[in-house]
């Protein structure tokens, strides 16, 4: 399976309204470190330690994951600190893409990021656009728009189908969070 070809790095869109997009990328995540791959990780919205940061933190240290958003402020309408949070995190991110030091980019949430309009689809499609011919590139969230499945190489939606949540289970510790 191993190749001497130059290895191309595609854009992947993990979206749609089931479980299970943040769980695929992190699983991607862990096959690149696997094979030797350097990995960085950009959770937008997100900033609460969840159980797989800290799993994150001890056992890989081939993936290096930063948060750019203050709390989960999907109940509520985003504040001014949040698109901050957003847009600072889409600097560092276009940085980090174009440095190349990261074989595989995760930008977790980051269509929950444009649905809320915190930063635009073109800023996320030139920064794509610009990316290194070898970094792999997934993005994740519901609501992803036209223009970035159009541009993905790879699109995959959760579609729910049944999920505990409706019957009041509340999210748990080491498997939703």
């Amino acid at each position: 399976m191993e190749s001497t070809q130059k290895q191309i790095g595609y854009i992947h869109v993990y979206t749609g309204t089931g479980k299970g997009k943040t769980t695929a990328a992190l699983g991607l995540a862990i096959r690149a470190v696997g094979a030797g791959k350097q990995v960085f990780i950009a959770q937008f919205v997100k900033g609460m330690p969840y159980s797989e940061i800290v799993a994150i933190k001890k056992y890989l240290p081939g993936i290096t994951l930063l948060q750019y958003g203050l709390d989960c402020f999907i109940v509520n309408e985003p504040t001014n600190k949040d698109i901050e949070a957003a847009q600072k995190g889409l600097l560092e991110v276009s940085e980090i893409i174009a440095s190349n030091l990261y074989d595989v980019v995760i930008l977790d949430e980051v269509c929950i990021v444009l649905y809320y309009k915190l930063f635009s689809v073109d800023e996320v499609i030139n920064m794509l656009k610009s990316k290194p011919e070898s970094v792999e590139i997934v993005l994740t969230g519901r609501y992803a728009p036209n223009e970035l499945i159009e541009m993905a190489d790879l699109v995959t939606e959760m579609k729910e189908i049944k999920h505990y949540y409706n019957q009041g289970v509340e999210a748990r510790k080491g498997i939703e969070y």
